[in-house]
């Protein structure tokens, strides 16, 4: 592994600037069970609204703990410019995180000049490749929860988070990946794999997010299996540096709705 050239606990590897500029959408995370929205999911996207491809495209090797530096650093500074006050979830890289107390140190500073208590936020545990230092990204984590951060792990169930990381891995929640969550209010083996992860996460204490929900149907299923956290289209699409509008109503007919007996389990 690179080692983070650094003195004490401080890196200084993102102290240049990056050669292009960007900003971030933010996408609501929900809570049928409260009948709220509990967080916001920080998405990267162009300043002319480019997608997050279009820009993650411009990120070369050399770039890369650099941009996930200043993902972070943006994230929490719009988000207080936008009056958010619900936990702020920040995707990074494991790789991108050289040391994990020295990597931290510009997000620290960040939270304390904009006000931003660590305990609003979450990281999510991106993995584009497969993880060959379980101990690293073990490190990351601890680290990060001594520090009162909380962790998740991004597109459970699909590509390279699968279920063999919680041999090693303690994250705080999982986020079933859209692969697991399209159309399992009527796919009987999308259902069994959904209840099963459930059953595993309630034994090791992981709350579970249900990501890219875009059904009516699929969010009552899924919360008639307890999973009330969920995120995706059919609540709101990712806003430009904004936050998420009229969905309360929304949120309290589903709370009514989900309160009722479990039909499908009867």
């Amino acid at each position: 592994m690179r080692q983070c050239a650094r003195h004490d606990d401080y890196c200084g590897r993102c102290d240049r600037e990056l050669p292009f500029d960007f900003t971030m959408a933010f996408q609501p995370i929900v809570d049928l069970k409260e009948a709220r929205i509990y967080a916001y999911e920080a998405l990267v996207r162009g300043l002319n609204g480019e997608s997050a491809f279009q820009v993650l495209s411009k990120v070369t090797d050399d770039l890369l703990y650099r941009f996930d530096q200043a993902c972070r650093i943006k994230a929490i500074e719009l988000a207080h410019q936008i009056g958010m006050q619900e936990i702020l979830s920040i995707n990074f890289l494991p790789k991108a995180v050289y040391e994990p107390r020295a990597c931290i140190q510009a997000t620290l500073a960040t939270s304390k000049r904009m006000g931003w208590p660590s305990s609003r936020i979450n990281f999510e545990i991106t993995e584009s490749e497969r993880v060959e230092d379980r101990s690293h990204m073990q490190r990351i984590i601890e680290t990060y929860n001594e520090l009162g951060f909380t962790t998740a792990l991004d597109d459970f169930g699909n590509g390279y988070a699968n279920f063999d990381l919680l041999t090693d891995l303690n994250p705080n929640s999982l986020k079933l990946d859209r692969e697991l969550i399209m159309g399992c209010n009527k796919d009987t083996r999308r259902q069994a794999i959904v209840r099963a992860v459930a059953v595993l996460a309630d034994e090791l204490n992981i709350q579970l997010v249900a990501e890219g929900v875009e059904t009516h149907e699929e969010a009552v299923w899924l919360a008639n299996q307890g999973i009330y956290r969920q995120q995706g289209y059919f609540y709101a699409r990712p806003a430009v540096a904004a936050l998420a509008s009229d969905l309360q109503p929304t949120l309290d007919a589903l709370h009514i709705e989900v309160r009722s007996p479990r039909a499908d389990t009867l």
